[in-house]
């Protein structure tokens, strides 16, 4: 007589045993080491075993952490790991991180620049104009079209920018939660992870935006504070898959206590994209002043169509560098801001199956 009461064959390897609830396929889970911690349970005070607070008494310091199964080694980071980290991030990934920085940005200022030359009749026509041959009337209705089309204009490029910088930045957070790991990483494996996360971020980062731009208005202090405090929002929102609520709320949680530190990093990364954009764009701005002195000597607007495609090269580049060294370096603050305070550097060994070094 065959047993029926007992099971029919082996279990197979990950199969879910009886009483285990499973979560439905549909369901988004952020990507393997990049969970947000487990809650504490009422009474317990422990952390989860998963994510201690500090490491065995035990343990001594290796200079590789857990290892180093991609771009930096896993353990907390110093400024010098970070920013070799970023580099190392571009170096590996030369096509997918430069070559989508530089698509986005031809996109960017190909748009930009179809805005600014919609704007330059106008700029040009009131350029030419004598303002002693002008009555006070003919100069308001001037100089109220002239602010208006400014506004269309001005109005356009904040739009493309949050757009194109939306994207770029989930993208870019993908690819280095790939780089951590070691793991390959193609365009179509990126777009695919950001497809359903993009108009989250998108709407995290107009509030993002909104809240920075209403402390500026208040008082330029203001705005830094709520800059830094929301600035892990955006690889929290990619990475752990949360709500555009949670991200802020991870982010102030994982900046609090470290709030001069994450400063002090972000500060410099953007000084850094400040000079090379400043360096980018001298020979391109002198050129296209020289090609404005040789083909228009007497056009006293001192603009023309081959001086904005001159500036817009320069644009094109500084922003192919730029953009994804200072997005990539924000996602390695937020890792190791995690690392330290959540013992991430455990989970994420785990998740690239690395072997701890053996100088314990």
């Amino acid at each position: 007589m065959t047993d029926t009461s007992g099971s029919s064959g082996p279990e197979e390897p990950g199969a879910p045993k009886p009483g285990q609830n499973v979560p439905p396929d549909d369901q988004p889970t952020p990507p393997t080491g990049f969970q947000q911690p487990s809650p504490t349970p009422p009474g317990q005070q422990t952390p989860p075993p998963s994510y201690p607070q500090q490491a065995p008494q035990s343990r001594q310091w290796h200079p590789q952490g857990l290892g180093k199964p991609g771009v930096i080694a896993l353990r907390p980071l110093n400024l010098s790991d970070i920013l070799d980290g970023a580099v190392t991030a571009i170096r590996k990934y030369p096509l997918l991180i430069l070559g989508v920085s530089a698509a986005v940005a031809v996109v960017s200022a190909l748009l930009n620049l179809g805005a600014s030359l919609w704007l330059l009749p106008d700029l040009e026509r009131a350029a030419s104009l004598d303002p002693n041959s002008m009555t006070q009337e003919q100069a308001l209705d001037q100089a109220f079209s002239l602010l208006g089309s400014t506004s269309v204009v001005l109005g356009a490029t904040l739009v493309i920018s949050l757009l194109t910088q939306t994207f770029l930045s989930g993208f870019l957070t993908v690819v280095m939660g790939k780089a951590v790991l070691g793991r390959p990483v193609s365009f179509g494996d990126a777009m695919k992870e950001l497809k359903t996360r993009f108009l989250p971020l998108l709407g995290l980062t107009v509030v993002f935006t909104l809240a920075v731009v209403a402390g500026a208005i208040l008082c330029l202090i203001p705005a830094v504070p709520v800059y830094i405090f929301f600035s892990l929002a955006g690889p929290a929102l990619i990475l752990e898959r949360s709500t555009v609520g949670q991200a802020f709320g991870r982010s102030r949680k994982l900046v609090s206590g470290s709030f001069w530190r994450v400063l002090g990093i972000l500060l410099l990364a953007l000084v850094i994209s400040i000079v090379i954009t400043i360096v980018v764009g001298i020979p391109f701005n002198l050129g296209s002043g020289a090609f404005d002195s040789v083909i228009n000597p007497g056009d006293v607007s001192g603009l023309s169509i081959g001086a904005l495609l001159l500036q817009s090269v320069g644009t094109i580049i500084a922003q192919t560098i730029v953009t994804p060294f200072v997005a990539l370096v924000t996602v390695l603050v937020y890792i190791d801001q995690r690392m330290r305070k959540e013992g991430m550097d455990i989970e994420l060994a785990r998740a690239a199956g690395v072997t701890p070094p053996q100088q314990w």
